[in-house]
């Protein structure tokens, strides 16, 4: 009866939400139905027959990748760090082909995976359009990883989870730290307005640290694709 069980994630609805939000929090496993994906979190199925709803995923076993950086900041190699900057990128490709835009890509919202494989997760704030505009009441705005045509027209496109991905990159080659160290969000939304950018995190290739700013460029439109992306990574990790 047991002989083909594996192991679940199961991210449960809390009874107290509204209908509207339930609905969102249902999005979540609807968007991610559709994909199959080495890097992308493996839906299972949704139990929403009774109270709580249910998202049953595959079950991750390392968790999430910014704990992940925190503990193992000693032992993690440059080549290690970049290919699992070379997977999330091979994740967002295949999200961006289809026209989907997670708007929260950060280290918290990847997994780490058996031979640390990374494997991009909560989709719940994603949307499947090519632009999509958040009204000006939206939910919380993760402001640090947010591309400044988000924050100030709220208009969302791939090119905003380009931006978003240059922090994820910050990320992994800083051991998880948090983005413009020491800076409220106030002051980090109006040092990027000023032109400034983050400095490269301590031992990371040029190579790496220049993708980083091509996707922090202030216009979107002059950011790399996820393809482009994906493709200096992977030449950047052969050379190491």
């Amino acid at each position: 009866m047991y002989k083909n069980s594996f192991e679940v994630a199961v991210k449960t609805c809390k009874d107290a939400l509204t209908e509207d939000q339930k609905m969102k929090f249902l999005q979540e496993g609807r968007i991610l139905k559709q994909y199959q994906h080495p890097n992308i979190v493996k839906y299972i199925g949704i139990a929403a027959q009774k109270q709580p709803v249910m998202i049953v995923m595959e079950f991750i076993p390392k968790g999430s990748l910014l704990s992940f950086l925190k503990t193992n900041a000693m032992s993690l190699t440059v080549k290690q760090k970049t290919q699992m900057c070379v997977d999330a990128s091979s994740g967002m490709d295949y999200l961006e082909a289809r026209g989907c835009i997670h708007r929260d890509l950060a280290a918290r919202n990847c997994l780490v995976g058996d031979n640390n494989i990374i494997k991009i997760s909560d989709f719940g704030m994603s949307r499947e359009e090519q632009v999509y505009s958040a009204s000006s009441g939206n939910n919380q705005v993760p402001i640090k990883w947010t591309a400044p045509e988000a924050l100030n027209f709220a208009k969302y496109t791939s090119f905003c989870d380009v931006w978003s991905f240059g922090i994820l990159m910050w990320e992994i080659f800083s051991c998880g730290k948090t983005p413009y160290p020491g800076m409220t969000n106030i002051k980090a939304r109006q040092w990027i307005e000023d032109g400034n950018r983050m400095s490269s995190p301590a031992g990371t290739p040029d190579t790496v640290y220049n993708l980083m700013l091509e996707c922090w460029q202030y216009q979107d439109i002059n950011r790399p694709h996820f393809s482009d992306i994906h493709k200096q990574l992977k030449d950047i990790t052969r050379k190491l």
